[in-house]
């Protein structure tokens, strides 16, 4: 089969078209990247350190965190230098490379925050069982599939994506590497690769949310039957953090891949791309900082510890 990809470069549009904006935008960007990375950073420092947060809830949070470090480190660091230097050029290689680690990442993610719902569940459902359900092997064992998971779903949608032929224009209306905005530069039909796409992408994404709903429905239901509002309001706070991260993950990740290509629209995408890429790792530090206490302890002892 003859090889039609005569596209070799292309050219990253950035956060904006106008100068202005993208110089206000880039200096936005970078401030919210030094936040995410040093809150996330800290997170895992805190867990590392400190020997009450040795369980399986915030093991997931530290690898949740070294996640959204990765992720968060896979965009923005060369869309905010591209703006800087004045040139978005990136090569094929290494468009489909930077594809493939996002999209591997953001399933990682996708599969920590399941493990998640499932530590928590069996946390308050079945909690005499909790500790032999979850020992550190199986942790151990859930953070492997995530990784495993996420690197055959980003083999298949980078290889879904970069088999499709380019022959220009070459110009990516996004600050990166992004399925959506590099599909809808096909010099040829993409229906088959859409169609299948959108249908791998279902049926990963509505497994998980549905295995996180259950998980929920146990816990709701166990919460109901306690007696004490006390009692309800403890059991409900160890997952409270969890929840917020679920609804900000879904609701940002799903408005931007669960669309067909041929409805896309760019600045739809790129303010979608700033919600699910850059907002949800900076937000998740803050979500498990302010609203537990275990963990606002472990990081005041963290930076009491820093020498200034």
């Amino acid at each position: 089969m003859t090889n039609l990809t005569a596209v070799s470069v292309f050219i990253l549009r950035g956060f904006s078209a106008i100068p202005e904006l993208q110089l206000l935008s880039t200096a936005a960007f970078l401030l919210i990247y030094i936040a995410a990375v040093l809150g996330n950073i800290s997170i895992v420092a805190a867990v590392t350190l400190d020997a009450s947060l040795h369980t399986p809830m915030y093991f997931f949070l530290k690898n949740l965190s070294l996640v959204d470090i990765c992720s968060i480190s896979t965009t923005l660091p060369q869309a905010m230098m591209a703006a800087t230097v004045g040139s978005g050029k990136i090569s094929l290689p290494a468009c489909a490379s930077q594809l493939f680690a996002f999209v591997c990442f953001g399933s990682v993610e996708c599969f920590l925050i399941t493990s998640m719902a499932y530590d928590r569940c069996l946390a308050i459902y079945r909690p005499l069982l909790y500790r032999a359900a979850m020992s550190p092997q199986t942790c151990v064992s859930l953070v492997v599939v995530a990784w495993s998971s996420g690197l055959v779903y980003s083999t298949f949608h980078t290889a879904n994506t970069f088999s499709l032929p380019f022959c220009g224009p070459n110009v990516i209306d996004h600050f990166f590497c992004d399925i959506p905005p590099v599909m809808h530069l096909a010099c040829a039909s993409t229906d088959a690769h859409e169609a299948t796409g959108f249908a791998v992408s279902g049926c990963v994404i509505m497994s998980c949310f549905t295995l996180t709903i259950l998980s929920y429905i146990c816990i709701l239901a166990t919460v109901v039957q306690i007696r004490s509002a006390a009692g309800r309001g403890k059991a409900f706070s160890t997952c409270s953090s969890h929840l917020a991260t679920v609804l900000l993950f879904y609701g940002t990740g799903s408005s931007a891949y669960m669309q067909p290509t041929t409805h896309y629209s760019p600045l739809q995408g790129r303010l979608a791309a700033v919600f699910y890429s850059v907002l949800t790792p900076s937000l998740n530090p803050l979500i498990y900082s302010l609203r537990n206490k275990d963990m606002k302890k472990a990081l005041q002892k963290l930076y009491l510890q820093v020498p200034l």
